[in-house]
């Protein structure tokens, strides 16, 4: 069974876009959106948290940029507020599962009940699976269950032990019109966050892109 996590980290070598034969194995998955406008889809996993979540709106609002947020279950019910705000201010909230559990240690049918106890939360069809893991099996039956399961183009890794500027040139050097671009709203991506999101969105707001939300 393929481990992202292996996958994506390598002797050190962190792979900031996904390779090929990933988007064979999960055809029906969107990782990019295919346009040649100059559009980026930003998208913030794990949250609603508290303090982090409110200044990544922040930030989004200085530059009129809406954004995908990936919550998981259990934090938009510690943080209803939050998550009203998120909507509030014409963003997209989407499913990153209930409790957030590894796909390749879940059973398929745990999985799924993780994923549509969030669905009846955020009331879309958007879903991204927690750490990219993803069964081949749960893989067939959200699409059975009608969900648009969303990975991504580019990877930030601020969540890793890098350091903010390699954290932004990995963004930055990466996107192209239609990126799907992942970052995260917890808090052991905050230092990478906090330097690069302000310093991202200033950059590409100057090149003339908009940041949309990803349509359900």
């Amino acid at each position: 069974m393929l481990n992202f996590n292996t996958i994506y980290s390598l002797k050190n070598f962190l792979l900031i876009q996904p390779k090929s034969f990933l988007k064979f194995i999960y055809p029906k998955a969107v990782w990019k959106i295919n346009t040649t406008e100059k559009i980026i889809y930003l998208t913030f996993d794990d949250g609603p948290i508290p303090g982090l979540t409110d200044w990544v709106l922040d930030e989004l609002q200085k530059f009129n940029a809406k954004a995908t947020f990936f919550c998981v279950g259990a934090n938009i019910t510690k943080n209803p507020a939050i998550f009203e705000r998120i909507k509030r201010e014409g963003h997209t909230v989407a499913n990153h599962t209930m409790r957030h559990p590894k796909g390749f240690n879940t059973e398929t049918i745990n999985y799924i009940n993780e994923a549509e106890e969030c669905r009846r939360i955020v009331k879309n069809n958007l879903f991204r699976p927690p750490y990219g893991q993803l069964k081949r099996s749960q893989y067939k039956v959200l699409l059975d269950k009608g969900f648009k399961i969303i990975f991504w183009d580019v990877i930030s890794y601020d969540y890793e032990q890098i350091s903010e500027k390699a954290c932004t040139k990995n963004v930055v050097s990466n996107t192209k019109p239609g990126s799907i671009v992942l970052f995260h709203d917890n808090y052991k991506a905050e230092k990478n966050l906090r330097y690069t999101l302000p310093l991202y969105l200033k950059h590409f707001a100057h090149l003339h892109y908009k940041f949309n939300v990803i349509e359900s």
